[in-house]
């Protein structure tokens, strides 16, 4: 893919191509370095390169306008591809998210190449692998997983003028221990930008210490149970809360943020923790895309906001609803600012501190939650999901660990977990193991949860 158009020349081909319609060309570059390995070797190790080039078509209609798109991998023959989205717009209804498109917002750094990737960013994993191998085979105990690092560069251009371009760095590790033939088993994982925070050692200790957990194992029966939920495990329950935080659906009625007999729960009280869930693009280690990118319109976003910048936004503020999703024509619908979903999240409760060991310290008897996996919704009205616990359930009592026990399926709502937490410590980036692909940026404080729904016993390992 070393000859490529730049993501310039083909946005500019591309509008120019629309003619006398309106329209949008969005560029994504991606540059991916990756390694994995399993029983403790290395399996596969590379980098890869990618594109992929979407054209947007306003045309005008009787009664308003429609809108199409069409989406094309590699090279891209753009002037074929804005007319693939233009014959789109002869079967595309009326959009009832028209507006107008974003002012001519010129980024500086518009016409750079896109960002490169190189195995050397994985250096901080690569260094310490053989050694960390070398060790887990001592122990009798199987490595995998993988390091993963992406460089995203997104460029947006539109007949209004606009030109905005980003790069997003992506990265990731992740560990699976497993001994006796699985019946001892943990997952670590940590999200990063640039891997100069990794310490595979670091990783190495905490994974060691849950296997040692793991060697007296209990059986539990199903059942509500005090739960102790680090960052990771809150991270996969939160991210639900504000993918579901559409105001247009909480409007219709179809979401936990509906209000009995119309309308959104938007300023009442939530949970008694004053706990703030918010997003922040410009939040210092999880910076992320700061305007919006969009290929399709749905409820809460919308192709007519591309490149509309974005701001620190709170979900929710002191335990109170503060703010749903909302495109800019269905915000001007609602009397309320554009609030578009941001690729970050950031859960905690102001000025609590301590960490997960701390809690377990204080606790008389609990379990502790380390993974979650399979997690799906159930109701979308009381944002009930179920899931499975996975790598790692353990038993606290009197302060101390005291051993593995089995695994559940769980059924429970995160907006009723925030309601019953008793106890929160302090937010630490954190990767989800469930959505860390798609939830790479989190910073989540460590729960403690009162009478967490446990429904029933799970063979999974």
């Amino acid at each position: 893919m070393s000859s490529l158009i730049p993501a310039d020349v083909v946005i500019e081909r591309g509008l120019k191509a629309l003619g006398s319609n309106r329209g949008i060309v969005i560029v994504r570059d991606g540059s991916q370095a990756e390694i994995r390995f399993a029983n403790n070797t290395v399996t596969t190790n590379g980098v890869r390169r990618s594109r992929d080039v979407t054209v947007i078509a306003v045309v005008e209609r009787e009664g308003g306008v429609a809108a199409g798109s069409s989406t094309r991998t590699g090279e891209v023959d753009i002037v074929a591809l804005v007319a693939a989205a233009e014959a789109e717009t002869s079967s595309a209804p009326l959009s009832t998210d028209a507006f107008a498109f974003v002012e001519a917002i010129i980024d500086a750094d518009f016409d750079a190449p896109p960002a490169l990737n190189d195995l050397e960013i994985l250096d901080p994993v690569l260094g310490g692998l053989g050694a960390s191998m070398e060790k887990a085979e001592g122990r009798g105990i199987t490595l995998a997983g993988f390091a993963e690092h992406a460089l995203e560069t997104i460029s947006v251009g539109s007949t209004s003028g606009l030109r905005r371009r980003h790069v997003q760095p992506t990265g990731s590790v992740q560990l699976v221990g497993r001994a006796e033939g699985g019946k001892r088993s943990s997952w670590v994982g940590i999200a990063t930008p640039d891997f100069a925070d990794v310490r595979l050692e670091t990783m190495e200790e905490n994974l060691y210490r849950r296997l040692e957990w793991a060697t007296k194992s209990l059986e539990l029966p199903a059942g509500k149970y005090e739960t102790l939920l680090p960052s990771s495990a809150v991270a996969d329950l939160t991210a639900y809360a504000v993918w579901m935080a559409g105001g247009q659906d909480s409007e219709d009625g179809g979401t936990v943020f509906s209000k009995a007999g119309g309308g959104t729960r938007m300023g009442e009280q939530l949970s008694t923790l004053p706990f703030s869930v918010r997003s922040n693009p410009f939040e210092r280690g999880l910076e992320a895309l700061p305007f919006v990118v969009a290929r399709s319109s749905s409820a809460a976003t919308s192709v007519f906001d591309n490149g509309l910048s974005l701001a620190p936004t709170s979900w929710i503020e002191k335990g109170v609803l503060t703010n749903l999703h909302y495109h800019r024509a269905g915000a001007a619908r609602s009397g309320l600012r554009a609030t578009p979903p941001i690729d970050n999240l950031i859960v905690e409760v102001p000025g609590a501190t301590g960490t997960i060991d701390d809690m377990i310290k204080n606790t008389e008897r609990a379990l502790l939650v380390t993974c979650l996996w399979y997690i799906r919704v159930v109701d979308p009205t009381t944002l009930l999901v179920t899931g499975l616990t996975r790598d790692g359930v353990y038993l606290v009592e009197n302060g101390s660990v005291v051993g593995q026990v089995n695994n559940f399926r769980f059924n429970e709502s995160p907006i009723d977990m925030l309601a019953r937490a008793t106890e929160a410590g302090a937010p630490s980036r954190t990767l989800a193991r469930e959505f860390g692909e798609y939830l790479n940026r989190a910073a989540t404080s460590p729960l403690r949860v009162a009478d967490f729904n446990m429904s029933s016993v799970s063979q999974a390992s």
